[in-house]
C-alpha cells in the first residue's frame, strides 16, 4: 500500500475516533453535534482534499486559511489522545470499583479547552521566524585557520503560501547579522512550483557570507521540477552541491565541503545520493564538511571520510513524544548532535517544516550557527 494511502487512512481514524468518543457523548443537540462531527471529518481529511487546490506538499490557498486548518487539525489530534488517556483511566476505574462509570462531562470540556490552546500555541511555535541556536562542534585535523569557522545552518524552509516572502526576509535578516563565514542549506527550500514560489524564495539571494552560499537538494525539491530549481538556485547565487564538492580556502589552509542528493532522486529516474562520488577528488588530508539532507545514512558519511555531517529532514520530530517515532525512521537520529562512528553528525530541528503538520511543541525550530573548533 502507498505510503499517502496510509496518512490518509490514519488521518481518518483519527478523526473517526474524535467523532466516537468525544463528540457523539457530548450533551449538545444533535445539529450541533453534526456539524462538529462533518468539520472534524473534513480537518482530519484536509490533506487528501488539498490536492483540489494544488497539490498535497503545496495547496496554493490563503496563508490564514493554512493556519485555521493546521490549527484544528492540531486540536483533533490532541483530543485524540487525551481522549484515549480519559478512556483508559474510565476503566481502571471501573475495574476498581466493579461497576460501569463513565467519564464526567466536565472532563471533555477541559481537555478539549486543553487541545485548542495547545494546537494554538504549537502552529505559532511552528509559523513563527526561529531563533538563533549557538553551538560548537570540534572537528578532528581541523586546521587552526579554520578554528572559529562560522557556519550557518539553514534547512527545511518549505517556503510555501505559509512561509511566504516576508518570513523569508526576516530569515535572511537574521542570518546575515550573524556574519557567517559560510552559510549551507541542507534542502527542503520549497513547497510549489517555481511559478508559484517565484516571489517566495526572491530574499534569498541577499543572503551573504565570506565564503559563499550553498545548498544541498532534499526531498521536497524533487516533487515539483529538480531541474528547474536547482537552475533558480545558481540564479539566486546558492550554489548547489549534488554529489560534488568544492575546497574552502582560508590563510593557505583548506576545508572541504561536499553535498549529496536526496534518495528521493531514485524515483525520478535521477542520481541518488553518493557520497564517494560528491568526495572524489578532494584534497587528501583535508576536513570534510558533508552537507546531507536526510541523516539516515550517516554511518555511509563516517565510513567515506566525512568529518562533519549537518543534516535536516526530521524537523526535529516537532512534537516532543512524537519524535521517538520520526527516530525510528532514520536511523534514531532525529534531533541535535551525535557521534557517529567518530564523525559528529547535527540534525537541525529545522527552519521551518511542511505546511501540512504545522505544529511545535518542545521542539523548537532554529537557525543554526556553528562555530568550527580544532579538536
Amino acid at each position: 500500500m502507498e505510503w499517502k494511502t496510509v496518512f490518509h487512512l490514519a488521518t481518518g481514524i483519527l478523526g473517526l475516533f474524535v467523532i466516537v468518543r468525544f463528540i457523539a457523548p457530548l450533551p449538545w443537540s444533535m445539529r450541533l453535534r453534526m456539524a462538529l462531527s462533518v468539520t472534524t471529518a473534513l480537518v482530519s481529511l484536509h490533506h487528501l482534499f488539498s490536492r483540489i487546490a494544488g497539490t498535497m506538499f503545496s495547496p496554493e490557498v490563503p496563508r490564514a486559511a493554512i493556519i485555521a486548518v493546521n490549527w484544528l487539525f492540531g486540536t483533533i489530534l490532541l483530543i485524540a489522545v487525551f481522549q484515549l488517556v480519559l478512556d483508559i483511566a474510565t476503566a481502571l476505574r471501573a475495574l476498581v470499583r466493579r461497576r460501569w462509570v463513565s467519564a464526567p462531562t466536565v472532563a471533555r470540556y477541559v481537555l478539549g479547552m486543553a487541545a485548542l490552546s495547545l494546537a494554538a500555541f504549537g502552529v505559532n511555535q511552528a509559523a513563527r521566524v526561529p531563533p538563533v541556536k549557538h553551538i560548537e562542534i570540534a572537528i578532528r585535523d581541523l586546521p587552526r585557520e579554520f578554528d572559529g569557522f562560522r557556519v550557518v545552518q539553514l534547512t527545511d524552509l518549505h517556503l510555501s503560501r505559509l512561509f511566504e516572502a516576508p518570513w523569508a526576509e526576516a530569515v535572511v535578516r537574521e542570518t546575515n547579522a550573524l556574519k557567517p563565514d559560510l552559510i549551507v542549506i541542507t534542502g527542503d527550500l520549497i513547497d510549489g512550483t517555481l511559478e508559484n514560489r517565484r516571489h517566495d524564495i526572491e530574499p534569498l539571494k541577499k543572503l551573504s557570507a565570506a565564503h559563499g552560499v550553498y545548498v544541498s537538494p532534499g526531498n521536497h525539491e524533487y516533487y515539483f521540477g529538480y531541474s528547474d530549481w536547482m537552475a533558480r538556485f545558481k540564479e539566486l547565487g546558492l550554489r548547489p552541491l549534488a554529489n560534488a564538492h568544492t575546497v574552502l580556502r582560508r590563510g593557505g589552509a583548506e576545508l572541504v565541503l561536499a553535498g549529496v542528493t536526496d534518495p528521493t532522486a531514485l524515483a525520478s529516474g535521477l542520481p541518488g545520493p553518493d557520497v564517494h562520488q560528491a568526495i572524489a577528488g578532494a584534497p587528501a588530508g583535508v576536513p570534510i564538511l558533508l552537507l546531507n539532507h536526510q541523516p539516515k545514512q550517516a554511518a555511509l558519511s563516517a565510513r567515506a571520510g566525512a568529518s562533519l555531517q549537518l543534516s535536516g529532514h526530521t524537523h526535529g520530530g516537532m512534537i516532543v513524544g512524537f519524535d521517538r517515532l520520526i527516530a525510528r525512521f532514520n536511523n534514531g537520529y532525529v534531533s541535535g548532535r551525535y557521534d557517529v562512528e567518530g564523525m559528529p553528525l547535527y540534525v537541525s530541528n529545522g527552519t521551518a517544516l511542511w505546511l501540512g503538520f504545522a505544529l511545535r511543541m518542545g521542539v523548537p525550530s532554529e537557525l543554526t550557527s556553528i562555530v568550527l573548533r580544532a579538536a
